[in-house]
């Protein structure tokens, strides 16, 4: 199996790269934000590849790091969600950026994106919401560590109330017309800041977040 392709981009087309290696050319299919990042025709160009053979094609999937190729796999265990929808997923969001869709349950994020559907949005979350902490979101983090979550056991679980306040402060920003899984990270980073100033505090610490970016 073919994990890995380095060589000279010979063509560049609308779904994806000739690549030249060693004189064989292999037509990789790719997102459109890697296309959007690899460099020019006759360039030397790099992509982790994910090889899906069936009986009537052998396709190749390339990735600009194990961490895409990594989600492309996951996304396409979605039923319905198939490998063309999978890339068009990535070529609309960074894995940071659906890491916080699905946690922030945003159907929206994902019914924008064309070819899905508010149904098929609504089972991309569901069945991902569990499986979203142990997937890699950059080339060497992760969305939660196994360090945190081991550190969030010897924690005391947060009460009903500031969860209530969270998701309140989230309805809020929301209402203010920023989407959910911004609103979502937003919230989240403001809530380990937030002192005892209640709500109110609490969006305003968030409101500053979403400024910073």
């Amino acid at each position: 199996m073919i994990g890995k392709l380095r060589g000279r981009i010979d063509e560049v087309e609308e779904d994806g790269i000739l690549l030249d290696v060693g004189g064989v050319g292999y037509h990789i299919f790719c997102s459109s934000r890697t296309l959007a990042a690899l460099p020019g025709v006759g360039e030397a160009a790099q992509l982790m590849i994910e090889m899906i053979v069936r009986e009537d094609a052998h396709q190749l999937y390339g990735f600009p790091d194990k961490v895409e190729r990594e989600w492309f796999r996951t996304l396409t265990t979605v039923q319905r969600v198939g490998n063309k929808v999978a890339l068009q997923i990535l070529g609309a969001y960074t894995p940071q950026q659906l890491a916080h869709a699905i946690l922030a349950k945003d159907t929206a994020a994902f019914s924008r994106i064309k070819g899905i559907g508010s149904g098929l949005a609504e089972r991309i979350v569901t069945e991902l919401k569990d499986k979203v902490t142990k997937l890699p979101v950059t080339s060497d983090s992760w969305l939660v560590t196994r360090e945190d979550r081991a550190d969030t056991k010897r924690k005391t679980p947060a009460t009903s109330h500031e969860s209530l306040a969270t998701e309140d402060a989230i309805s809020a920003l929301v209402n203010l017309g920023y989407s959910r899984s911004e609103a979502y990270s937003a919230a989240l980073k403001a809530s380990q800041n937030a002192g005892k100033g209640g709500l109110d505090e609490l969006i305003k610490l968030s409101l500053k977040e979403l400024v910073r970016g």
